[in-house]
């Protein structure tokens, strides 16, 4: 019976499984979807391909697997956003949150990437769906601290986005930020959080100015 089968998997089954997903993950950030070979994955993973095929069917029944796990874990610190919750530091805890994790996943932040600029094939449905429904919450969560003066007013959409533009290039142009800082600066990412506080602090003070959202 096959490891893809609804039998329990065993724990050397789950290792496997796990093993080829993190090489998968390591090829696909690196050259593609379309890029990405089945022989350089198992490679990698340190697996012959037929023991691979064992575990999944094609390189695109592993990317699948990879996005999905990925789009749920990328959207977790904006589900943390509480509405009950003091706005500054919500949306403080917010983006230092999402530069966390360019900082400890940005491989999975490339390969996300890649996905959305080949278009979204195996996305899309779920970023006009999932994503969409969850941001319009979070936006209206945002809007109704605008309204209450506790945030200046602003798209609350757009703040979104600068948010995770912001923060998700120190992963996906982490080549670039190194290469400009020079080797000297070393960690990028302390320095980062602190403009990027500042940045936003100051944005975020108090009620007025500025476009209103929608």
């Amino acid at each position: 019976m096959s490891a893809g089968s609804t039998r329990p998997r065993t724990r050397i089954q789950r290792e496997n499984r796990q093993t080829i997903l993190d090489a998968a993950l390591e090829v696909f950030s690196a050259q593609g979807f379309r890029g990405a070979t089945l022989d350089q994955i198992a490679e990698v993973a340190g697996l012959s391909k037929p023991n691979l095929l064992y575990y999944f069917a094609s390189k695109e029944a592993i990317y699948a697997a990879l996005l999905e796990t990925l789009l749920d874990t990328w959207l977790d610190p904006l589900r943390a956003i509480d509405p009950a919750g003091d706005p500054r530091a919500e949306l403080l805890g917010y983006v230092r949150r999402k530069l966390e994790m360019s900082r400890e996943m940005p491989r999975e932040s490339r390969l996300f990437a890649n996905e959305i600029l080949q278009g979204a094939p195996r996305l899309g449905s779920l970023l006009a769906t999932d994503l969409r429904a969850l941001v319009e919450e979070k936006a209206a969560v945002l809007a109704r601290w605008m309204d209450e003066g506790r945030l200046a007013r602003v798209h609350p959409v757009h703040l979104i986005f600068a948010v995770w533009a912001l923060t998700q290039h120190y992963a996906d142009f982490e080549v670039q930020v190194r290469a400009v800082l020079g080797p000297e600066a070393g960690d990028p990412f302390p320095a980062a959080q602190q403009m990027l506080e500042t940045l936003f602090g100051r944005l975020l003070e108090g009620a007025g100015g500025g476009q209103s959202g929608p």
